[in-house]
């Protein structure tokens, strides 16, 4: 029953960071397309579009924090799943049993490793596009003037591969996290 109870709770945390991917991966597309609108900026308070760029930047970072949060508490669990169920292993007193135990343990640990390997992979890419936004955001806090929205143009491209990469790194790890999901209700 405990060992069972760590499986759901498995499950319950990689939901959860699935779900904290999906929401990060909408973030970031959100501050891109913030972004891009202000590439075309015709006049107006300079201030505001600092402040709009500074809050997509922050709600972007909080969705980053999110992610790495959610992958930590996967891991965590996944840990103490894994350590229950070996030592548990030497307790049984049917060879057949036993084996077959010790089997689907390396089963689930080789889906987990695949699917935490995703995971990594996608939260990797998430500092190199904030420290771009972040670069931005800085550079037109401190030039707040139409040719600093306008060198925006420049960097729009640049942010739209690397966004590109992190959104198809996110939808590997979300498809992952799905696939792991159901290899556990199994």
């Amino acid at each position: 029953m405990f060992g069972q109870a760590k499986r759901e709770q498995l499950v319950d945390r990689v939901e959860d960071a699935r779900d904290e991917q999906e929401a990060a991966k909408e973030q970031f597309v959100t501050t891109l397309e913030e972004f891009k609108a202000l590439t075309g900026y015709d006049g107006g308070e300079l201030e505001d579009v600092y402040d709009r760029l500074r809050t997509q930047l922050d709600r972007s970072e909080s969705r980053a924090g999110g992610v790495r949060s959610k992958v930590r508490d996967v891991q965590r669990v996944a840990d103490a799943m894994f350590g229950e169920w070996e030592e548990e292993l030497d307790q049984y007193e049917s060879e057949s049993l036993r084996r077959a135990s010790e089997q689907q343990l390396y089963d689930t640990k080789r889906s987990y490793s695949e699917l935490i390997d995703a995971m990594q992979r996608a939260e990797a890419t998430m500092e190199p596009v904030l420290a771009k936004f972040r670069d931005q955001v800085l550079f037109l806090k401190h030039n707040l003037n139409a040719r600093a929205i306008a060198s925006l143009e420049t960097s729009v491209g640049e942010l739209e591969g690397e966004i590109g990469a992190l959104i198809a790194e996110m939808e590997a790890s979300i498809a992952e996290a799905d696939t792991f999901i159901a290899s556990m209700g199994s």
